[in-house]
């Protein structure tokens, strides 16, 4: 980002290769849209370039770049509450039956329907912590939070979310 600051775009090019997975990644499980997530990572990033001369290494790049997509998300989740319209991404590699693909599918509907439940702080932080593979202290960080707030926060959306879960289990 240094030499971003310094009009250096090889290295804004690098920052985009090597970051856009993790962007997009929190966008597209938060909003449950492949275009709208793609259009906040390019937002994201776009922001990123915007802002390099400002920009100060306080906290790790992956944290910064996660605090930029999470307030666009919520700032996305505040204006228009979304609708599930992808599934996620599949985990079953290999080529299913039909009946296990439409398995799959009702699944995916199911826990992105128990996802979009959710309030938007409450589903950021399952996003974080469970899709992503943040530990609580860094999720706090992106979120600009404390570690205890993101405890409570993904306590309640586990209360929230066990009965809704709890029926895929029993099928």
């Amino acid at each position: 980002m240094l030499a971003v600051a310094k009009g250096d775009l090889d290295a804004y090019d690098q920052i985009v290769l090597r970051h856009q997975k993790l962007a997009w990644g929190i966008a597209y499980r938060f909003l449950g849209d492949r275009h709208e997530a793609e259009d906040v990572a390019q937002e994201a990033f776009l922001r990123i370039l915007d802002a390099a001369g400002r920009y100060k290494p306080t906290a790790a790049f992956p944290t910064y770049l996660s605090r930029i997509v999470i307030r666009l998300c919520l700032d996305h989740a505040c204006k228009k509450r979304p609708v599930p319209t992808d599934n996620l991404p599949k985990v079953q590699e290999g080529d299913p039956s039909a009946a296990d693909q439409v398995a799959m599918q009702d699944r995916d509907q199911s826990i992105r329907a128990a996802l979009d439940s959710l309030p938007p702080a409450q589903r950021m932080a399952v996003v974080l912590r469970y899709f992503e593979g943040f530990d609580c202290r860094s999720v706090a960080s992106a979120m600009e939070t404390t570690v205890k707030a993101v405890e409570r926060l993904l306590a309640r959306a586990r209360e929230t979310l066990q009965p809704l879960l709890a029926k895929l289990s029993e099928e």
